[in-house]
């Protein structure tokens, strides 16, 4: 009994954020949001995964702004403008995030244009003369010999 007690009581005293709501569509779109925000302290997780305590901060900051009655666009600019790129899964399109959002595009063309020049190149060097293609068959009809 003590054993499964020392080992249970992590868990027990572990906290769990549980905000009230209005009503259900405040706790959906709570839900979406911590789901979308990226923790700043901790490396791919976002707000709903994250124990540290600047998610916690966070979380609770999502609710207050929620019951204020912040739409989820000011939510995600309040992040955004606090945090920078990093807190978003999905940065906002600008100068700075011009190049990751245009390479996936930029790679696709590239990839495509040496796997052109790789085909065509290999379409040049590939036929034989006639010459070589004799020498070749003498050679094959020796060795059936």
């Amino acid at each position: 009994m003590l054993f499964v007690f020392l080992v249970s009581r992590g868990t027990v005293l572990a906290s769990i954020d549980a905000y009230p709501f209005p009503n259900k569509e405040l706790t959906d779109r709570y839900e979406e949001l911590i789901s979308e925000l990226r923790c700043p302290q901790c490396l791919n997780t976002n707000l709903a995964g994250s124990d540290a305590m600047i998610a916690q901060d966070l979380r609770r900051e999502v609710h207050r702004m929620l019951i204020e009655g912040k739409t989820n666009e000011e939510v995600l600019d309040f992040m955004y403008y606090r945090y920078g790129d990093f807190v978003l899964y999905n940065p906002r399109f600008d100068l700075k995030t011009l190049a990751l959002w245009l390479s996936p595009f930029l790679l696709f063309i590239l990839s495509g244009f040496i796997w052109l020049k790789t085909v065509r190149t290999e379409k040049e060097t590939l036929p034989w003369e006639e010459e070589d293609e004799k020498k070749f068959n003498e050679i094959l009809e020796s060795r059936s010999d």
